[in-house]
């Protein structure tokens, strides 16, 4: 008989997200050795130089920030209306 438990019970394997973080993980690996080259960047009155993946990857995470930072302030507004409406 087969490992794999096909009569209604957990088959024993990886969850559907840890297939999609190592894929996001293998795509992001991918293009980081494609994307090595320097730029120059201006921002008001800094100047520098950075690869593009790491400028990327940086505007990413800190667009990930403000998304989940705007999120908990939403469910705090939430939190605190549902509460003053108890009173």
């Amino acid at each position: 008989m087969a490992e794999n438990d096909s009569g209604g019970g957990r088959a024993r394997g990886m969850s559907g997200g840890a297939i999609a973080t190592l894929v996001g993980a293998a795509v992001l690996v991918v293009f980081m050795i494609q994307n090595t080259e320097q730029i120059r960047v201006k921002f008001l009155t800094w100047s520098f130089s950075w690869p593009v993946w790491l400028l990327i990857i940086v505007s990413a995470v800190f667009g990930a920030l403000v998304w989940l930072g705007l999120g908990v302030l939403r469910r705090h507004r939430r939190r605190r209306a549902r509460r003053a409406g108890r009173d």
